[in-house]
């Protein structure tokens, strides 16, 4: 029995095909017509309340069964109808008297009424609807897997939250390209349910004539009519159902949440329309009553939303009052600011400078205050969790505070005291990023995503999910900023790091590898000079977190050189494997190699003096370098993909440092950094335009 339960929708389907050949008695004839309007009206009722087309993702599948049943019985009916004189149950007997109510043009006329509606209104709409969904979703999915990664790596999502929204998008693809074929069945069923129609009459006319049969246009005309009704009732509410699923994607709630709450939030409209209405109705020879009826009910509706509107808003304000009345209270206790720094201890706290700062407008205080939603401090202790995870370094605490100073929209971020970076941010808006070929327009205010660069608008919340079609990736203000901040503190981790922050990475390393610490610090490495390794391998993005390797290698090569940049070389070559995963993707590495004539001026542009060892290049092989350069980042770009540069460990450090002031978000590589498993790419080859004639004059010192 439980077998058969598991398989109870197989079975079914067999069952429905098994119709069409299998002669029915009326009276399950009658029954089976029944199930097939409650079927149909439930799905019905189901793609009203749901509020994702996900929640009925069975849909599609549903929309081939019922088609079939329906087809089953109209075969069933059709054999009844014409090898029963004209009788084919109760069902179709009671739904035919009473379209035709003795009428038999009249009701014909209906009949093709109701067929015509649902043929080209109806199920014409809901398969062009289900074609330009599938469509769009397909177009969009590239924009959404980006915003997932951007969610990923700025933290505002753990790994299996990005599976679960990846599993979503395809999903929805899935969904709505299989609605898309789903959609022809019931054009097909319309168009069948005509045809059998019509045959049933034609056919009834000729056998009933042949048969005797007494008033054969009467018997056979209701029949036919009530069987097509039975079937093209259903038939309607199927459709209708299909239009109405493949339209609440731009939905939040049920379709009874989402009528009442927005005609709700528009009395002044109802009221408007009430009081036109009765008008109409003061007019001589219009319907008074109904129209008066109508508009007082309109005006009434309109009165009450009002009230309740100004109520809720009423309620709002005490609530603010209620919630900023302490804060004033707190700030008249507290004494004056010339009272306050007569005591000259108190003008000490001024001097402090905190390691990271944010300061923001009036408008967007509530996206950072907790006690009034605001979630970016959560979000940052998230970011600060991943990127401890990521690169080893723990990222300091940040001071958020307001300024009268910023517009209402704008922030700042300053690291030392000082700024470094500028937003600005439209709390009531959507940001979409443009996409290199966009399906479609979007209105907004046109803006640069401030972490990227990336060429984007201001879209009002109403546009979100046309800009998601049109391939736009659209992102809320609240994760703008965070992302923008995490990137700030990415590129200038390295000024963050300072003399306590190493001490505490140096007595946590030692909780796990005493043995190591006590060898090197400080007898062979001071702090401060551990902290002048540390940050360049930051500053170039090399992870910290295998602190003991760093601590050994750096040990071992401090026997042949006390020059802290080789020290730092012989480093990133023991973290191979870490900077070749930093930097790899997918077992590939893309990068731009130097030509070999290249490499050897740049080796004897290298200068040493009392400071070290210094590049002084030619401004004309400088020049050929950044030119070729600017054109192979522009590939790297399109494939979305950060520039990278290999080059020999001998020019490594002293090439990456002149690049960085034409460059920042380049990288440079030593062949030795990178494992023997990876595949290289290279993208292009710089070499020079033309052969050296002369030595190259020393002119920039890098």
């Amino acid at each position: 029995m439980k077998r058969i339960l598991q398989n109870a929708i197989a079975l079914a389907v067999v069952i429905i095909v098994l119709f069409i050949v299998v002669p029915l008695p009326l009276a399950l004839v009658d029954i089976l017509l029944v199930i097939n309007i409650s079927l149909s009206m439930l799905i019905l009722v189901i793609t009203m309340t749901i509020s994702d087309a996900l929640d009925f993702s069975i849909f599609p599948s549903l929309l081939l069964i019922t088609t079939l049943f329906r087809l089953g019985l109209n075969v069933s009916t059709t054999r009844q109808i014409l090898g029963n004189d004209g009788n084919a149950g109760n069902v179709i007997l009671s739904f035919g008297t009473m379209i035709t109510q003795g009428n038999i043009v009249l009701g014909v006329i209906i009949f093709l009424i109701i067929v015509l509606v649902q043929l080209i209104v109806v199920t014409k709409g809901a398969e062009r609807v289900s074609e330009v969904a599938a469509r769009f979703t397909l177009d969009a999915m590239p924009g959404k897997q980006m915003a997932i990664d951007a969610d990923l790596s700025s933290g505002l999502i753990d790994e299996q939250g990005a599976k679960v929204r990846r599993a979503k998008i395809q999903s929805e693809a899935d969904f709505y390209g299989a609605m898309d074929g789903a959609t022809k069945f019931v054009k097909g069923d319309a168009t069948m349910s005509l045809i059998i129609t019509g045959i049933n009459f034609i056919g009834g006319l000729i056998l009933g004539s042949l048969n005797g049969v007494e008033n054969v246009l009467e018997v056979y005309s209701i029949a036919t009519i009530g069987d097509g009704l039975v079937s093209q009732i259903p038939s309607l509410m199927i459709s209708t159902a299909t239009a109405m699923i493949v339209t609440r994607s731009v939905s939040d709630g049920s379709l009874n949440d989402d009528v009442v709450q927005q005609f709700a939030n528009q009395p002044k409209a109802i009221f408007a329309a009430g009081m036109v209405i009765g008008l109409l109705g003061l007019i001589p020879g219009t319907p008074h009553a109904a129209l008066l009826v109508v508009g007082v009910g309109l005006i009434a509706a309109g009165w009450w939303m009002t009230g309740r509107l100004e109520k809720q808003r009423a309620a709002e304000e005490a609530a603010i009052a209620a919630a900023q009345q302490p804060a004033e209270e707190t700030a008249a206790a507290q004494p004056s600011p010339g009272d306050y720094y007569k005591d000259i201890n108190n003008v000490y706290g001024l001097l402090s400078v905190d390691p990271i700062e944010m300061e923001f407008g009036y408008s967007l205080i509530p996206m950072v205050d907790e006690n009034s939603g605001g979630k970016l401090i959560s979000r940052i202790v998230i970011f600060r969790r991943q990127y401890a995870q990521e690169m080893g370094f723990v990222i300091p605490s940040i001071r958020f505070h307001d300024s009268s100073a910023l517009g209402t929209n704008q922030y700042v971020v300053k690291i030392r005291g000082e700024e470094v970076a500028r937003g600005e941010i439209l709390v009531d808006y959507y940001l979409a990023l443009e996409p290199a070929s966009p399906a479609g327009e979007i209105d907004g205010i046109e803006t640069v995503e401030p972490a990227y660069g990336i060429p984007s608008r201001w879209i009002l919340p109403e546009n979100k999910e046309m800009a998601e079609i049109y391939g736009y990736t659209v992102i809320d203000p609240l994760s703008v900023m965070q992302t923008h901040l995490s990137e700030v503190v990415r590129s200038h981790a390295h000024e963050l790091l300072g003399r306590s922050e190493v001490i505490q990475l140096v007595e946590n390393l030692k909780r796990t590898n005493p043995e190591v610490v006590e060898e090197v610090i400080p007898n062979m490495l001071s702090y401060a000079n551990l902290e002048r390794i540390l940050r360049n391998l930051l500053k170039e993005g090399v992870p910290i977190r295998d602190l003991g390797t760093i601590l050994e290698t750096a040990a071992d090569a401090l026997v042949t050189t006390k020059d802290l940049d080789m020290v730092t070389e012989n480093i990133r070559a023991a973290l191979s494997r870490t900077i070749t995963r930093r930097f790899c993707e997918h077992g590939q590495l893309r990068v731009v190699t130097l030509d070999a004539e290249v490499e050897k001026r740049v080796i004897s542009s290298l200068t040493k003096n009392e400071q070290g060892i210094y590049l002084a290049m030619g401004p004309d092989l400088m020049q050929q370098i950044v030119t070729q350069l600017a054109e192979y980042i522009k590939k790297f770009n399109d494939l979305s993909q950060t520039p990278i540069v290999l080059t020999s460990q001998v020019i490594r450090i002293y090439l990456s440092r002149m690049l960085a002031q034409f460059y920042p978000n380049i990288y440079v590589l030593a062949f030795n950094e990178v494992t023997s498993d990876v595949q290289i790419q290279s993208l292009g080859n710089v070499t020079l335009s033309d052969p050296p004639a002369r030595p190259a004059r020393k002119a920039a010192a890098v």
